[in-house]
């Protein structure tokens, strides 16, 4: 096992619902949070307050630069369907990764002094799962 730097970690993004999922090009970060929801089931003589775990929601953003060749988040976003995904830590190591169908809100902002931007946030839209 051993650490990786986050310069080698590439997002893959189906451009239609049905599209096998292909890169993303010029993505500069992304994150998954694998937050679970908690349920309070504190009873009366409880000592503290106690909480059983519910399903995980698996959501995540990205950020990059616009690419003015690629429409793949922007329609992924404007047409309300899923998309297949696969987000790697690393392509060092191909087989590890998290994959499944996703659903991606898209936004884009530009400045005189800067470069024009992308970013967005993802939530599941069916199991998301790890590889290995």
């Amino acid at each position: 096992m051993a650490r990786v730097g986050g310069r080698f970690g590439r997002l893959y993004v189906g451009a239609t619902t049905a599209a096998a999922a292909s890169q993303v090009p010029f993505v500069g970060s992304w994150d998954l949070s694998a937050a679970t929801d908690k349920i309070d089931v504190t009873a009366m003589g409880d000592t503290n307050k106690v909480v059983v775990v519910a399903l995980p929601d698996l959501s995540g953003n990205i950020g990059g630069f616009f690419d003015d060749a690629s429409n793949t988040l922007y329609d992924a976003a404007i047409d309300g369907l899923d998309r297949a995904f696969y987000l790697y830590p690393t392509v060092n190591t191909p087989t590890n990764y998290w994959y499944g169908r996703i659903f991606i809100d898209a936004s884009f902002s530009s400045s005189v002094s800067g470069a024009v931007e992308m970013s967005g946030a993802w939530a599941a839209s069916g199991v998301i799962s790890k590889k290995p």
